[in-house]
């Protein structure tokens, strides 16, 4: 599904129709695992405008809803909240830098999920859309690659790790491998997400953005960004807490409980010999020599000659 919805998506990008009538056209899940109920509404029009919500008859485990106040781009219905798989509540400051990555590594994709598909889902981000949709972009593409999705969250909102001598060492591996991988997303932002089956969210490693949480007697969990959005009686409140920067919560209802952050590092820490991966991990110097009249005399040498020691840099970061 998640193919087929990739190739209408580009057969409608490539249509000879009014660029407003492409950026509009917008499918909202194509899922087995998730409904999506999303409109242009303030909250008190949802009962109406999606009645079978108020149905005795519609039961689920979980819910993720998210009400966005267009602050930072014009109201549009591919941008309003849910997305396919998050809800977020911040910015993504290091956005540019994201997208720029994501697209210079569409050439070595590759994929045993997808096989010969691959193609057929890229590019991996929908141009024109706003941080959260960019975010939502990549996450589903990572999870349908074959990722779970907490190990496609905590590659894009990794806690600090570097400089952390605390650190459980096999989950410090995990998050030096990915960071070869990945570039942190990083807000302020906090992100809800759900499959479907899991539900959580995670507090990036700035931490500026409040997300805190309660556990009902009779195992509700309830998380949003203020205090008090549901009324809740004292006496049916067991736990009170909030989210912590780079920590995640975790509700898993095929298992029905709460997965602690501990536990979910130490698990995905423990699927693969990340340490391992990193000790045969080639390194070699980087060594670029630039000559002026190959770039077309000096003013071009003067723009290119910036960037290619930022490329330097960059690579040093990731290979040591």
């Amino acid at each position: 599904l998640y193919i087929i919805r990739k190739r209408v998506e580009a057969a409608v990008a490539g249509m000879d129709i009014p660029a407003a009538a492409r950026q509009a056209f917008y499918i909202v899940s194509l899922s087995s695992q998730t409904l999506i109920y999303k409109g242009m509404l303030t909250a008190s029009q949802i009962e109406a405008m999606y009645p079978d919500l108020g149905d005795p008859r519609l039961v689920s485990a979980l819910a993720l809803v998210h009400q966005r106040f267009s602050t930072n781009t014009f109201p549009s219905w591919p941008l309003a909240h849910p997305y396919r798989v998050v809800a977020h509540n911040g910015e993504i400051n290091t956005l540019r830098g994201n997208i720029n990555w994501m697209k210079a590594r569409e050439g070595l994709l590759s994929s045993s999920v997808f096989g010969d598909d691959l193609r057929k889902v890229l590019p991996v981000i929908r141009p024109g859309g706003s941080d959260t949709a960019t975010f939502d972009n990549v996450l589903e593409f990572l999870v349908r690659s074959g990722r779970s999705l907490p190990h496609a969250v905590l590659m894009m909102i990794p806690e600090p790790w570097s400089g952390n001598p605390e650190m459980d060492p096999a989950v410090r591996a995990f998050y030096e491998y990915h960071s070869s991988l990945m570039e942190p997303w990083d807000g302020p932002a906090s992100i809800a997400f759900t499959d479907g089956t899991l539900i959580g969210a995670v507090l990036d490693r700035n931490g500026l953005r409040p997300s805190r949480y309660l556990v009902t007697t009779d195992d509700l969990v309830i998380m949003a960004s203020e205090v008090g959005v549901l009324d809740v009686p004292p006496e049916r409140i067991v736990r009170k807490d909030r989210l912590r920067p780079g920590r995640m919560l975790l509700v898993d209802t095929a298992r029905g409980a709460i997965v602690s952050d501990e536990a979910v590092k130490r698990e995905l820490a423990a699927a693969y010999p990340y340490a391992e991966w990193l000790k045969r991990r080639t390194r070699g110097k980087v060594k670029i020599r630039i000559r002026k009249e190959r770039l077309g005399g000096p003013t071009l040498f003067r723009d290119i000659y910036p960037a290619a020691v930022r490329a330097v840099e960059e690579a040093r970061s990731v290979f040591g």
